[in-house]
């Protein structure tokens, strides 16, 4: 007996849930919804996070920072070098590939800062660990031990 009224409470449940199902399917609007477009403001809004393109950075501006930053970035490295001639080569062209990577965006605040001030911005840190990644990637890296022959 239990199973009977189980079953029919569930036939009767599962067919109101159908007819529910589309009737509300079947009242949805033919018609696609005019949406109200905001006119474009010919001023741009400020974002805060997003550094500016108005000031433009002279080529000169550009170069001093490419050869000054190259030059600092040997002498860091050089510090704790060895060899110091063989090492000054070698250094010399991934910091100067650093330099130019990083100078394909460099907005003219960081150049200020780095040419008059000599002081290494927040954002100039990022975008030295993504070049200095970028122009090592590069390079081919020596081969590992091989073990038990393979």
């Amino acid at each position: 007996m239990k199973t009977i009224t189980l079953t029919k409470n569930l036939f009767f449940a599962a067919c109101i849930g159908t007819i529910l199902t589309l009737s509300v399917t079947g009242c949805s609007d033919d018609k696609e919804e005019q949406k109200q477009q905001k006119p474009a403001s010919t001023a741009a809004v400020h974002d805060p996070f997003d550094h500016s393109h108005d000031v433009p950075v002279t080529d000169i501006q550009k170069h001093t920072f490419e050869h000054q930053f190259a030059d600092q970035c040997v002498a860091r490295e050089l510090q704790n070098s060895v060899n110091k001639e063989y090492d000054k080569k070698r250094l010399s062209e991934d910091c100067m590939c650093i330099a130019t990577f990083l100078m394909k965006d460099l907005t003219a605040a960081e150049a200020k800062k780095f040419i008059t001030e000599h002081k290494n911005t927040r954002s100039l840190v990022i975008k030295y660990e993504n070049a200095a990644y970028h122009c090592l990637q590069q390079k081919a890296q020596p081969k590992g031990p091989k073990l038990f022959g393979r």
